[in-house]
C-alpha cells in the first residue's frame, strides 16, 4: 500500500506518506476561488509514488497540475497554481509556510552578504518590529502563477549557481520601501515604507527589474536605461566600450549614439589613412554588450542610433538582416534610424536626400537635433558645395528600405529628432536630445566620453516605474501615487552608486526620471472604449493630463523641500512652457478634449521653485513586471485572452485581467483593423508624457493581396506617425500565425471557442533589455 511508503523531506527526514496532508494543501489552495476543482488536480497530477519520493517532488507535481489547467473557461486555476507555488517557495527559502521575524530576516542575510549591511545600520529592532506589523504576508496569494514564477526567475534574492531562494515577495516590497526612504527624518519616513509598500505590494504602482531584482542587495546600481554617445575618435569609442560593459553587468539597457563616426574611406590624420567605417566599431559595440549577462537576470542588449543621411545609410539599414555575410552584419544589435522633417519633406515630393559623412559637414550633425531651421540651412549648402564627398538617393527609395528592413526584421526603429527637441522639457540649444535608449521611450541629453574617467561627458541614466491603471478609481489617485514615486526614484538616485563618472555627472545634474503605465488595455476594456474607434480619445486625454500634471506637482513639491535639480535652468520647464504648450497642434483635429487642470498655476510654481526632477515620464515596454501585477502588458492591446510565454522556466500562462466579465470587451491586436486608433491613442499621451513612447505598429499580411503588407501603406503610417507628434516606433509586429494556435492544440485544455490564445517568446521585455518594467 502507498502508506507503506516513505517520503522524504526537504530536511532529509523520513517519514510516512500521508495523502490527507496532501490533499488538505491542495484544498486550501482552491479556498474561495470559483470553479477550481480539487480533485481534478489530484488526479491530472498523476503522481507516480515511490519509497523515499521528495516532498518537494510531489508538491511540484501539482503545481504543474494546477498550472495545466488554466484556461479561459477557468483562469482562477492561475491562482491556485499560485498558491501552490508561494508555498513551495516560502518552504525552499524558510524551511516552514510561515516567513521569520523580518528583524532576524534581514540580519541572517546581511551576514550572509545577500542583502546591504545599510538595512541594520539605518533601522533599529524596533523600526523592524514596526514594519513587521504592518507587512501583510496574505498578499502573496494574490498573484498569478506566472508571477509567482517571473519573481522566483528574476527577481526575488537567490543563488543563481545553487538555486536557493532566500525570501518571499512581501519581504522584496518591505525592504525596497524601506531602502529608498532610509534617509528620510525619523519621524516621517515610517509612513512613507508603509505607503510605499501598500502601493507596492497591492499592484498599484509597478516597479521595474532593476529595483526588484537589486535594491536590498549590495550592488547598488537600479537605473533601467543608459544612454551613451560616442564621438569620433578612438578615445571616445573605447570609453564608450568600457562604459557599456560596466552597465551591461549591472541589469542595465543601453541606448548607444554612433551617428558622429565618419563614414568608409574618410580620411585619417591628413590623409595619412582611410576610415573603415562604421560597421568595425559596431561589431566593436556589439561585442561590448554581450560580453556579460545582466546580474544573471537576463543577456545584455543595445539599440544603436544613426541618422538617415548617414553616408553609409544604405549598408547600415541592412546590418540585421539575414542575408550577407559576418563581415557586412552586425545582427545582435537593434538599430534606430533618426528622422526629421527635412527628410520627410524630400520624400512627399519625390525629392533626394543626400547622404554624408559627419566629418566632412561641420556643424550639420549637432544643427540636426538642436536647431532645425540652421539645420536646413546647412544641409541645402553642403548640398550645392561640390567640394565635399556625397551622394544623392531618391527619398521614397530610402525610406522604402527602411520600412522594408523594418518589417522584415522587426526591430529597426524610428526617433524623430525634431520632435524629440521642439517637443521636450530640454532646451535644446544647451541640451539637444541626441539618441533615445533600447527600448525607444527615454529622450535624454548626452555628450560623448573624451576618455573612460571623463566627468565632463554626459552619461544620461533613467530610473523607471509604472501605475498600474486597472487599480485607478478617480484620476486623483494619481496625486499620492505620483508622490510616492517621485519620491522614492528621487531617493534611489542618491542611493545607488555610479560605475563610470560621466554617469554621476549627469544624474546630479537632471535627476531624470521615467514614470510610465501598465494594464492599459484592462483600462480601456473597463471603461468600455476601444484602440480602433477613437472611442478612447477623451478619456485617454483626461488620464494622462492628469498623470502628467500630478507628477509635475509632486516634482515641484519635493523642489521645495530639497531644491531644484540644478540643471534645472537647461530645462524648458524653467522657461514656463509645459508639454501642454509644444505639443504638435495636429493633434487638436482628432481630440478636442479641453484641459481639466490648472496648468497656469502650475506653470507659475514651477518656474519659482523648480522642478526636483528634469524628465518625470516615460512610456516603457512591461511584459514582464506586467505579469507581476497580473496586468496587460504596458499601452499594447492583448494579442489573445490568455498568453502563454515560454522561457527557461517553462509554460506560463496568463489570462486577461476579469476575463469572464469583460471578454468582449477587450480588443485583440489581430481584431484591430489598422494602426490608425492606436497612433492616435499614442500621440494623445505624446501631448503630455515629456519623454517618450515605446509604441509598436501592428500588421496582419493574410489582410492583403499576395500575403504582403503594400508599402504604401508602410509609409502612410510612418507619415501619420510624424504628423501627430510621435517622437519614437519600436517594435513592427507582423502576425505570422503562431498566436492563432488553440490553447487546446498549447496544452490540452478545453476553452471557449472566441478566447484566443497568443504565444509570446522570452525576449525578457525590451530584446533583453532592463529598460523596462
Amino acid at each position: 500500500m502507498k502508506n507503506d511508503l516513505l517520503v522524504t523531506k526537504r530536511d532529509g527526514s523520513q517519514e510516512a506518506i500521508d495523502l490527507d496532508k496532501i490533499h488538505k494543501v491542495v484544498t486550501w489552495a482552491a479556498k474561495g476561488l470559483e470553479d477550481v476543482s480539487v480533485s481534478q488536480v489530484e488526479i491530472k497530477a498523476q503522481i507516480q509514488f515511490y519509497n523515499g519520493i521528495k516532498t518537494a517532488e510531489i508538491h511540484e507535481t501539482l503545481i504543474k497540475s494546477a498550472a495545466d489547467l488554466i484556461s479561459t473557461d477557468v483562469p482562477d486555476y492561475q491562482y491556485m497554481a499560485a498558491r501552490l507555488a508561494i508555498f513551495h517557495l516560502r518552504k525552499k527559502a524558510y524551511g516552514q509556510f510561515e516567513p521569520p521575524a523580518l528583524y532576524d530576516h534581514v540580519k541572517s542575510l546581511v551576514e550572509q552578504g545577500k542583502y546591504d549591511k545599510h538595512i541594520v545600520e539605518d533601522y533599529s529592532a524596533e523600526e523592524f518590529a514596526q514594519m513587521d506589523a504592518f507587512i501583510d504576508h496574505s498578499r502573496d496569494m494574490n498573484f498569478s502563477y506566472a508571477a509567482v514564477k517571473q519573481l522566483e526567475g528574476k527577481y526575488l534574492v537567490q543563488n543563481r549557481v545553487s538555486g536557493e531562494i532566500y525570501e518571499s515577495a512581501q519581504f522584496l516590497y518591505v525592504l525596497v520601501a524601506a531602502c529608498l526612504f532610509a534617509k528620510y527624518p525619523s519621524d516621517t519616513r515610517m509612513s512613507y515604507i508603509k505607503r510605499f509598500y501598500d502601493a507596492a505590494s497591492t499592484f498599484k504602482l509597478s516597479l521595474p527589474t532593476p529595483i526588484m531584482a537589486g535594491v536590498r542587495t549590495p550592488t547598488r546600481q537600479f537605473s533601467s536605461c543608459v544612454l551613451i554617445e560616442a564621438g569620433d575618435s578612438l578615445d571616445s569609442i573605447n570609453a564608450t566600450a568600457s562604459a557599456i560593459v560596466k552597465y551591461v553587468s549591472q541589469r542595465a539597457g543601453i541606448g548607444i549614439n554612433a551617428g558622429r563616426i565618419r563614414a568608409l574611406g574618410s580620411p585619417i590624420r591628413g590623409g595619412e589613412a582611410f576610415h573603415t567605417g562604421c560597421v568595425p566599431f559596431y561589431k566593436y559595440f556589439q561585442t561590448a554588450v554581450k560580453s556579460c549577462s545582466q546580474g544573471g537576470v537576463r543577456g545584455g542588449a543595445a539599440t544603436l542610433f544613426y541618422p538617415m543621411w548617414h553616408l553609409e545609410v544604405e549598408s547600415l539599414l541592412v546590418l540585421k538582416n539575414n542575408r550577407g555575410v559576418e563581415e557586412n552584419r552586425v545582427r545582435h544589435l537593434d538599430y534606430g534610424v533618426q528622422c526629421n522633417k527635412l527628410m520627410y519633406t524630400r520624400m512627399i515630393k519625390d525629392d533626394y536626400i543626400t547622404l554624408f559623412s559627419p566629418s566632412d559637414v561641420p556643424g550639420l550633425y549637432d544643427a540636426f537635433f538642436a536647431d532645425q531651421v540652421e539645420f536646413e540651412r546647412l544641409y541645402v549648402q553642403y548640398e550645392n558645395d561640390d567640394s565635399i564627398r556625397k551622394k544623392r538617393v531618391k527619398a521614397i527609395d530610402l525610406f522604402s528600405q527602411f520600412m522594408q528592413e523594418r518589417a522584415s526584421t522587426g526591430r529597426i526603429y524610428l526617433q524623430n529628432v525634431d520632435h524629440c527637441n521642439t517637443h521636450s522639457p530640454f532646451d535644446p540649444k544647451v541640451a539637444p536630445v541626441r539618441q533615445s535608449n533600447l527600448c525607444l521611450e527615454i529622450a535624454l541629453p548626452t555628450k560623448p566620453l573624451r576618455n573612460v574617467d571623463d566627468a565632463e561627458g554626459e552619461i544620461a541614466l533613467c530610473t523607471l516605474s509604472a501605475f498600474n491603471l486597472g487599480a485607478i478609481n478617480s484620476l486623483d489617485d494619481f496625486e499620492e501615487l505620483a508622490d510616492l514615486s517621485v519620491r522614492a526614484l528621487d531617493s534611489l538616485l542618491d542611493y545607488q552608486d555610479y560605475p563610470v563618472p560621466a554617469a554621476l555627472t549627469a544624474t546630479m545634474g537632471r535627476r531624470t526620471l521615467g514614470i510610465g503605465v501598465i494594464n492599459f488595455a484592462y483600462y480601456l476594456a473597463k471603461h468600455g472604449v476601444k484602440y480602433s474607434d477613437h472611442s478612447a480619445n477623451g478619456l485617454i486625454h483626461r488620464t494622462f493630463e492628469a498623470m502628467q500634471y500630478y507628477l509635475l506637482k509632486a516634482s515641484n513639491n519635493l523642489a521645495k523641500e530639497k531644491g531644484a535639480c540644478p540643471k534645472f535652468n537647461e530645462t524648458t520647464y524653467a522657461q514656463g512652457i509645459m508639454p501642454i504648450d509644444s505639443y504638435k497642434k495636429d493633434l487638436d483635429a482628432i481630440c478636442n478634449e479641453p484641459l481639466h487642470y490648472d496648468w497656469d498655476a502650475l506653470r507659475k510654481d514651477v518656474v519659482e521653485h523648480g522642478l526636483r526632477n528634469s524628465t518625470l515620464s516615460a512610456l516603457m515596454p512591461s511584459e514582464t513586471s506586467s505579469q507581476i501585477s497580473n496586468a496587460t502588458n504596458g499601452i499594447e492591446p492583448p494579442r489573445g485572452h490568455i498568453s502563454i510565454k515560454t522561457s527557461k522556466d517553462g509554460v506560463l500562462k496568463q489570462v486577461v485581467p476579469e476575463y469572464k466579465a469583460l471578454k468582449n470587451a477587450y480588443e485583440l491586436l489581430w481584431d484591430i483593423p489598422s494602426n490608425d486608433g492606436y497612433l492616435q491613442l499614442v500621440a494623445i499621451m505624446q501631448k503630455f508624457i515629456d519623454q517618450t513612447i515605446s509604441a509598436n505598429t501592428s500588421y496582419d499580411p493574410g489582410k492583403y493581396e499576395g500575403n504582403k503588407v503594400p508599402m504604401k501603406l508602410l509609409l502612410k503610417d510612418l507619415l501619420t506617425t510624424y504628423k501627430l507628434g510621435v517622437k519614437t516606433l519600436y517594435y513592427h509586429n507582423t502576425r505570422d500565425g503562431a498566436s492563432d494556435k488553440s490553447d487546446t492544440e498549447l496544452a490540452g485544455n478545453v476553452q471557449e471557442p472566441q478566447a484566443q490564445t497568443a504565444i509570446i517568446e522570452d525576449d525578457d521585455d525590451c530584446a533583453g533589455g532592463a529598460c523596462k518594467i
